[in-house]
């Protein structure tokens, strides 16, 4: 594997051949195990200059995130980095300025350009001067938290106001300002005063739904200095380069969450990754995750997976071994804090790790790219990345004191919202296996549906549960029929619009309840109903519960006196086998139409509502649009 360096001097290559536009697909893995910030800072420079539409006419399917940026004080040397972070995640970075000390004018002015440009993030920086500019030249404790008030209002109303998410920060105290004051006791008021503004910050989040705000405490104990006081004093740039980096490193990931591009699984090697030792050569009492200094390490790591697993990301193993020793190993192992059932799938064989690694998508019906692989092994990362590229994989060799950081550094699993079904998600895979054997156990496919008792409900969402709603539109490929995804903000501004019409879907069966699992959102015009989009997540997908869902909102169109209903279906990378979901219920394409007779483009489809189709014979309903239940939910 090339350092860093290399991989940046691979980038400056492309750029000065020419080819960087047309290689833009290869930025990611370029960039996949940098040295650090600084180094994505470095590629956030080789890439400025880009061009979009060239980079768009390559790879169509390039997320374009627009980012707002103002602040209190100087805040342009953020872009470099964040520049780079995106292209490490396969995004291109589309950045709006604000001018230096007028961010508030910039995020209320309805036609100034920040917020004219609708940007997907509007990152806000904040600084002591935030503070500090709104005290006397002579100042004390009582006059920091007096605007530490005033700036805890004016953040309030931003966030009330905010078009998309905005994005805040905790603030640093500078000693260049604690220090101010002779008296300790002053000093520790003045501490006591700015954390409680900082807290305060941060619950803001708790009822300003669009709002996030970026905790730098941590980032500052991990970098180094806040600032250079040359840089400040000269420039006006309050936070510096390192803290910047580090920053930019948490938009990025920010942002790949609003994409719905979260990973969902863990896949883990076993030998020096989750104990310490090799199995097939130590033997089960030769391997340890504690007793040691070095075990210890190895048991901290156990324990932060597990706490992971407990929000609902699934484990999985691919490890070189005998299944049955591992098995056995992982049942009756002392030091082990992971057991068997805290994983969904187990692939211990001498097969290679990336046709493993897709059998473990196949087996938990996830795309690759849904899986973030950790392992000590080189040899066996370089392998993962050749053969199964939409792997993200983390590098955990060397100081395995270092494993948690390494596993945590890039925040594949981050998102904005943790839902019920988030932490249900360990659970729902081990009631997949018992629909498998029941499966198994059946004699036919329908005989398997009737035996599995499923219950489809289709209303009105409850208050709290726009947050999955909007989850399910980013996250859901294969069942998604328009490729689009919405935000919680946008989503419930779509929702609120006259004529518009939001409903989910909820399934269970024998095995217990599968939750909110499906999303409709349609508009009426006229006497029309519009299907603007529809969504299913596949671990329900072939039980009937789409094809009740669209039963139950024609059913609903027809009692509400319209004359017909209109679907579009937008073919994506991966949603190819919905294309016949609409003719199957009785759409009829709507008109000619060049996508549709080229079979790779959009196609309109229409439903006269003169024959409805049926709910499927196995599935009861719970629920309907117009307020009808057959049933308990």
């Amino acid at each position: 594997m090339t350092k860093g360096p290399d991989r940046l001097r691979e980038l400056r290559e492309l750029r000065e051949r020419g080819l960087l536009e047309k290689s833009y697909d290869r930025v990611p893995a370029l960039l996949a195990e940098e040295g650090g910030p600084g180094d994505t800072a470095a590629a956030g420079r080789l890439l400025a200059g880009l061009d979009h539409g060239a980079v768009l006419a390559h790879h169509p399917h390039t997320p374009v995130v627009t980012v707002a940026v103002t602040g209190q004080s100087t805040v342009g040397h953020v872009v470099d980095p964040l520049r780079g972070e995106l292209a490490r995640h396969g995004m291109l970075l589309r950045p709006l300025l604000g001018e230096h000390g007028t961010y508030l004018r910039d995020l209320t002015d309805p036609a100034g350009e920040l917020r004219a440009a609708a940007p997907d993030l509007t990152l806000c920086l904040l600084d002591a001067e935030t503070l500090f500019s709104q005290v006397p030249a002579v100042w004390g404790p009582q006059d920091v938290e007096r605007a530490g008030e005033e700036a805890l209002d004016r953040c309030a109303a931003l966030a009330s106001q905010a078009g998309g998410t905005l994005v805040l920060n905790t603030v640093p105290l500078p000693r260049s300002y604690s220090h101010q004051l002779v008296d300790h006791r002053s000093r520790a008021r003045l501490g006591a005063v700015w954390r409680e503004f900082n807290a305060r910050l941060l619950r803001l989040t708790e009822s300003a739904a669009r709002l996030v705000v970026i905790d730098l405490e941590p980032l500052i104990g991990e970098g180094g200095p806040v600032t250079d006081p040359r840089l400040a004093r000269h420039a006006g740039v309050q936070l510096g380069a390192g803290l910047m980096a580090a920053y930019a490193r948490e938009i990025g990931h920010l942002a790949r969450a609003l994409g719905g591009r979260v990973r969902k699984c863990l896949v883990l090697d076993l030998d020096n990754t989750l104990w310490d030792g090799v199995l097939g050569e130590d033997g089960p009492d030769g391997v340890a995750a504690a007793g040691t200094l070095r075990a210890e390490a190895f048991g901290a790591f156990q324990k932060c997976v597990r706490q992971l697993a407990s929000q609902g990301v699934l484990l999985a193993v691919s490890s070189k071994n005998d299944e049955d020793l591992v098995l056995e190993t992982l049942a009756a192992h002392p030091d082990l804090v992971l057991r068997e059932p805290d994983f969904a799938a187990i692939n211990a064989n001498w097969e290679p790790k990336d046709g493993n690694l897709a059998d473990i998508a196949r087996t938990l019906d996830l795309a690759p790219d849904a899986l973030v692989f950790a392992d000590d092994s080189p040899a066996e990362r370089a392998q993962v990345r050749l053969g199964a590229p939409g792997v993200a994989v983390v590098a955990l060799d060397g100081e395995p004191a270092l494993h948690v950081t390494r596993l945590l550094a890039d925040g594949w699993f981050d998102t904005l919202r943790l839902t019920d079904e988030d932490r249900a998600r360990g659970g729902e895979y081990r009631r997949r296996r018992e629909r498998g054997a029941l499966r198994a156990g059946s004699g036919s496919y329908e005989e398997f549906l009737r035996a599995l008792e499923v219950s489809v409900g289709l209303g009105p969402p409850r208050s709290h549960e726009l947050a999955r709603v909007s989850q399910l539109t980013l996250r859901t490929n294969q069942f998604n029929l328009t490729g689009v995804g919405y935000t919680e903000s946008g989503l419930a501004l779509r929702a609120a619009a006259p004529g518009q019409l939001l409903l989910v879907a909820r399934s269970a069966d024998r095995f217990g309840d599968n939750g909110l699992v499906g999303a409709v959102l349609a508009g009426i015009a006229g006497e029309v109903l519009r299907l603007d989009g529809m969504w299913l997540s596949c671990r329900v997908l072939g039980r009937g519960v789409e094809q009740a869902c669209l039963a139950l909102l024609l059913a609903r169109a027809r009692e509400l006196g319209l004359s017909s209903v209109t679907a579009r279906y937008v073919p994506t990378a991966r949603n190819h086998r919905a294309r016949d979901f609409y003719p199957s219920c009785g759409f009829t394409p709507a008109g000619p139409d060049a996508g549709e007779a080229r079979g790779d483009g959009p196609v309109v489809f229409h439903h006269d509502l003169a024959r409805l189709p049926e709910v499927p014979a196995h599935v009861r309903i719970t629920e309907t649009p117009g307020g009808r239940s057959d049933g308990p939910r």
